[in-house]
């Protein structure tokens, strides 16, 4: 029996952001009703996001991610990801896994290190719509790389590719079952800026609003905004002298509810907040973080924009009067906004848990 139960043993290896963390997290409720046992290794960060993680048991190994920009810091760098590999070493040797699947950050490298020297399938999921480092270094050992978006820059020649999509947590698919709100009354915004917000929305999201609005539709709105604690009194102050309604958090917990009550969403385009707006069916504005690695977000967002749902804006192009212009012609046209959201719907690959857990069992059988 202890045999039979180490032979059902997934590894997943993920860390860095929650946005490797959720997908990680649905798959591995996935992994966990088919009968397998999982197991998560991560770095001190990684297991940060981790706190509920649906695992039998989680080790905390080294990691570190080199910046050859600043090459007094790379052997600093490199002994912690030997030390992180050893240790993964060791506990592949002892669990003894089926599997060990990679959902990127530099915190799975060593895990997949160590299923690589082992022998192990290696089953690599990447949620952008180009391929990271730390899978990218690993993709040549992947027996499928499975991605979030059909679309995949970076990917080695000759390698297999499946576009399953990202799982999205229980919480975000339930509010799909939800209609698109009424557009006759009060009309909702949410505007999110990921998980530490962002300086140049907080900045450039209420001035569109409060000067570049027509004033019927300014009282008809409730701006719900993800703002950083040192911009919290600015934005709370342009708001109120233009006469929004608006409720202002540095962070929300209850994102899905948030996500179901929108009637526009303004937001960065990380693979999981692009996943999730498909899944739950919402209109956006997308803004793409400039300084992400091979300007992934621009890759993600161009998702939702190719299939009819979404608007892009650069960061350079960020000016409130065109992004005001913008939010005052999606909301003046209801039509419009439920056209886009039936586009985000229907674009959404709710079953991605589901197809990657088959891959999964199958490259391991």
């Amino acid at each position: 029996m202890a045999e039979e139960t180490k032979a059902r043993l997934v590894i997943i290896a993920a860390g860095g952001t929650g946005g490797h963390m959720f997908p990680a997290r649905a798959f591995a409720d996935e992994m966990r009703a088919r009968g397998w046992t999982v197991g998560l290794i991560s770095d001190r960060r990684g297991l940060h996001y981790a706190t509920d993680f649906p695992a039998e048991w989680k080790h905390e190994v080294q990691a570190a991610s080199p910046n050859f920009r600043e090459p007094w810091t790379l052997p600093s760098a490199f002994l912690k990801i030997q030390s992180g590999i050893r240790t993964a070493r060791r506990i592949v040797k002892e669990a003894r896994p089926a599997l060990v699947a990679g959902f990127g950050g530099y915190p799975a490298f060593p895990a997949l290190a160590a299923a690589r020297w082992a022998k192990v399938p290696i089953l690599i999921h990447e949620q952008n719509a180009v391929l990271g480092r730390v899978n990218r270094n690993m993709a040549r050992h992947a027996k499928v790389i499975a991605s979030g978006f059909d679309r995949l820059d970076r990917l080695p020649a000759g390698r297999e590719h499946r576009a399953v999509g990202n799982p999205v947590r229980a919480p975000v698919l339930a509010v799909r079952e939800q209609d698109y709100p009424p557009t006759d009354g009060e009309l909702n915004i949410l505007v999110t800026g990921g998980s530490q917000g962002s300086q140049i929305i907080g900045e450039t999201v209420p001035l569109a609003i409060a000067n570049h609005l027509p004033a019927d539709l300014r009282a008809r709105l409730k701006v719900v905004q993800q703002v950083r604690p040192e911009q919290f009194e600015i934005v709370s102050n342009i708001y109120s002298k233009a006469n929004v309604a608006c409720e202002l958090a540095a962070f929300f917990s209850d994102m899905p509810k948030r996500l179901g009550e929108a009637h526009l969403v303004i937001a960065r385009s990380g693979a999981g907040t692009v996943s999730e707006l498909a899944a739950v069916g919402r209109p956006s504005i997308l803004i793409p973080l400039a300084i992400a690695m091979d300007d992934h977000q621009a890759a993600n967002a161009e998702a939702l924009v190719d299939a009819g749902a979404a608007d892009m804006i650069l960061e350079a192009n960020l000016y409130p009067n065109l992004l005001g212009e913008l939010i005052a012609a999606r909301l003046s046209d209801p039509d419009e906004l439920k056209r886009r959201a039936a586009a985000a719907k229907a674009s959404a690959r709710v079953a991605a848990a589901q197809d990657l857990a088959d891959i999964a069992e199958k490259i391991s059988a």
